[in-house]
């Protein structure tokens, strides 16, 4: 394993994660260590479509897919480092602990979610992620996730 920082781009999320719209919510990594750490990137348009009923005369990204997006890191982060051969497999959330919003996040906001991992093993990863919009926390939490066989 090397410390060498990488970025990775849209069409290398794509390949990472099953994830389309409307559900992808990130845009792009930045700064990915293998089996350490990776930023995701979502830039937050007018345009999602949670905004519609989410509120639409203050609209407001729910926290809980602020938390999506932290996890969707981690799982582009968990493909990457495992090198994981995505279409027979899916990256599950097992946990989620020690939730806390700490600000609103709105259109024209790009979120930056540092996720690093805590502890693996095989297929298990533990993770800790933060979201900031500029330099203010967002949200935080404590997350698990692991690689399933797709059943059919």
């Amino acid at each position: 394993m090397t410390d060498e920082r990488i970025d990775v781009d849209f069409a290398e999320v794509l390949r990472r994660i099953p994830h389309r719209y409307p559900f992808l919510l990130i845009d792009r990594g930045e700064n990915y260590v293998a089996f350490k750490s990776m930023v995701g990137i979502k830039n937050v348009t007018h345009n999602e479509p949670y905004f519609q009923g989410h509120f639409p005369e203050n609209p407001v990204m729910p926290g809980v897919l602020i938390v999506e997006a932290m996890g969707q890191t981690g799982g582009v982060m968990m493909s990457k480092s495992l090198n994981a051969d995505v279409s027979g497999k899916t990256i599950f959330f097992m946990s989620v602990d020690n939730c806390r919003f700490r600000r609103a996040v709105r259109p024209g906001d790009t979120l930056r979610m540092p996720v690093e991992v805590t502890r693996h093993r095989g297929d298990v990863f533990k993770f800790k992620g933060e979201a900031y919009v500029g330099d203010q926390l967002a949200a935080e939490c404590e997350f698990a996730a692991m690689v399933v066989e797709n059943t059919k």
